[in-house]
């Protein structure tokens, strides 16, 4: 637990958050925004935890209307320093529970977030407060990892994601309370930080489970937002859900098999 009002993602983490991320680059963002720029046609969209605004200024400098809930206040400062943050309104507030006026084409959720709801219950509301917020037919677009266990040898419980010369990044499994520590270790000339974020792994067909239990039906699941094929491989998905409101007026493709994404994807402390 962390006695911050602002969660994991305070001061600390916002300061410095969008360069550890390293996913603020076009090549990581543009694929992003096209496709639920797609999925939304002319809807309104709404970001859950919607951070430093890496990805709802690039959908709202692009004439989307986009809205955002987002908890830690040290992250929506960095947010209010950039350039169209004035045109997204913004709500304070739970992902799981915070309840904004209106409904919306799309509903999104990506970079693992939803682990940062560290129970079951947790992620069950914040599929249900997604659904309360959709237009009949609307969809909900989750990005998230694939749990990789696989990669733990008998007996182990640490995997490394990431190393390099400034950064080490190892997760730390709880096999039997599905929960995962992430733990980073950032270096530099005149830094050295750690930091570990508690989260709950989650696979694919309990997500499917929950998006049932909300009112919801699986429409599409990638491999990325490049809508490779998703296959037994893959390390990360991304997953689009529909309301059972309203008829849907087409189906993407759900499966597929094909080429993995390339390579683990960066991981992140969220959003």
């Amino acid at each position: 637990m962390t006695d911050d009002p602002d969660g994991w993602f305070g001061e600390r983490v916002a300061a410095s958050y969008d360069a550890d991320s390293g996913m603020a680059d076009a090549a990581s963002v543009d694929p992003v925004v096209d496709t639920l720029l797609e999925l939304a046609g002319t809807g309104r969209l709404l970001e859950f935890a919607i951070g430093t605004g890496r990805i709802a200024l690039p959908l709202a400098a692009r004439g989307a209307t986009v809205h955002g809930i987002e908890l830690s206040r040290a992250m929506l400062a960095r947010f209010a320093e950039k350039p169209g943050s004035a045109d997204i309104e913004v709500t304070v507030g739970d992902m799981a529970s915070t309840r904004v006026a209106g409904t919306f084409a799309v509903v999104y959720l990506v970079f693992n977030t939803i682990m940062n709801l560290t129970t079951q219950a947790a992620q069950v509301d914040c599929f249900r407060n997604a659904a309360a917020h959709l237009q009949p037919g609307g969809r909900f677009v989750v990005e998230v990892m694939v749990p990789q266990l696989q990669r733990l040898p008998p007996g182990e419980t640490f995997v490394p994601f990431h190393v390099s010369d400034d950064h080490w990044g190892i997760d730390e499994y709880d096999l039997v309370g599905q929960g995962l520590v992430s733990h980073h270790l950032r270096l530099g000339n005149d830094r050295r930080e750690r930091f570990s974020l508690p989260t709950r792994y989650v696979w694919p067909a309990e997500l499917d489970l929950m998006a049932q239990l909300a009112g919801m039906h699986l429409e599409a699941r990638w491999a990325d937002w490049r809508r490779r094929p998703f296959t037994d491989t893959s390390p990360s998905h991304v997953s689009v859900w529909r309301s059972t409101l309203g008829s849907p007026s087409r189906r993407w493709r759900v499966r597929g098999r094909g080429s993995p994404a390339p390579g683990p994807p960066p991981r992140n402390t969220g959003r």
